[in-house]
């Protein structure tokens, strides 16, 4: 259960796909959401249960008058660029929005007296696993950009903590996937990169094809394995970071996933089985980098988080994907929460 005190909850990139899901919860859980966004890569649809700001947070005057004009008690952190492949292209792009962005919200928070932050950051701060399931403890060595922007957030709020008492938890997902259809949101990501919705595209005729990249991986069926946890999973651990926050626990960071993993053939059984369709999949060879399985301990979240996935079985999670582009109801309709998380 998340803290019963009212809080005003500042998401940025709450119009995102995670942020989303994650403003729904804080309504559900009876806090009022307030998203910060400049939609590069969010839908202003997704905005629902509370007030949209639109901007970056590069502002450092939008967001201080943000934080103090709402009235805001803490900061969930989302906004960020997450394609691998691009940030190795263009580092600039991602160390700057990132990076450096970040510094100007962590400041501007410090300026409007709030100091209480979930910062969304991701298992690519690991780099290449060492072994597997992996732990907090796992060094933590990128071999990209994108992990390596999240990385020095991480570093950083453990200085500002240090510093100046700020409150910090960094939650390092694994696999985000599924939907919560009730709140009429969905995965909708341009460029589409993530496995479950581009096997969904393939059910669905959208896409020619699914493409399998390496069959020769060291695992059961040769392909490879990945940690798929349920957004909604996902969402609540951020009400649970900033509910154990709340009650004066320390700072950290906590992995996010099963614990288990599926893999690329599994996933794309499970969606035959779903969708009652078949479709073409063809063998790629491996891409540059990719590991043959990344499978998360979450044991220290559910120690001091008190977190388990709930959502998180392949069937759950391809079934609220499906589900969720059939909404039968138009885009950007309102879903009032019912009830409390």
């Amino acid at each position: 259960m998340v803290s019963s005190k009212f809080m005003n909850i500042l998401l940025t990139g709450g119009a995102g796909y995670i942020g989303s899901h994650t403003a729904w919860a804080v309504a559900l859980a009876g806090h009022r959401p307030v998203v910060l966004d400049n939609l590069s890569i969010g839908h202003r649809h997704n905005v629902k249960w509370g007030p949209l700001v639109e901007g970056d947070m590069a502002d450092a005057e939008l967001v201080r008058n943000t934080l103090t004009r709402n009235s805001i008690d803490a900061v969930i952190h989302f906004a960020a660029y997450a394609l691998v492949g691009e940030s190795v292209e263009n580092p600039r792009k991602y160390f700057t929005n990132n990076s450096v962005a970040t510094l100007t919200l962590l400041n501007a928070m410090l300026d409007a007296g709030v100091r209480t932050i979930v910062f969304s950051s991701t298992c690519a701060t690991y780099g290449v696993p060492r072994r597997v399931p992996i732990a907090e403890d796992h060094p933590q060595a990128p071999v990209n950009p994108y992990g390596e922007s999240k990385l020095f957030v991480e570093r950083v709020l453990r200085w500002y903590g240090e510093a100046y008492g700020l409150k910090w938890i960094a939650l390092r997902y694994f696999n985000a996937a599924g939907a919560e259809p009730e709140a009429g949101l969905c995965e909708e990501h341009n460029p589409e990169t993530h496995l479950i919705p581009l096997v969904i595209q393939a059910a669905l005729g959208i896409r020619p094809a699914i493409d399998i990249y390496g069959t020769d991986y060291p695992t059961p069926d040769g392909t490879a394995i990945r940690d798929y946890i349920h957004v909604s999973d996902l969402a609540r651990a951020h009400l649970l970071a900033l509910e154990r926050l709340g009650a004066g626990a320390h700072s950290g960071a906590f992995n996010l996933g099963t614990g288990t993993g599926s893999s690329v053939r599994e996933v794309v059984e499970e969606v035959r089985k779903h969708s009652r369709r078949d479709f073409p999949v063809r063998h790629a060879p491996r891409r540059p980098g990719d590991p043959p399985a990344l499978v998360a301990d979450a044991t220290l979240a559910n120690r001091v988080l008190g977190w388990t996935p709930q959502l998180s079985d392949l069937s759950v999670i391809v079934k609220t994907a499906w589900d969720s582009l059939d909404l039968g109801k138009p885009t950007g309709s309102v879903t009032t929460p019912q009830q409390s998380v």
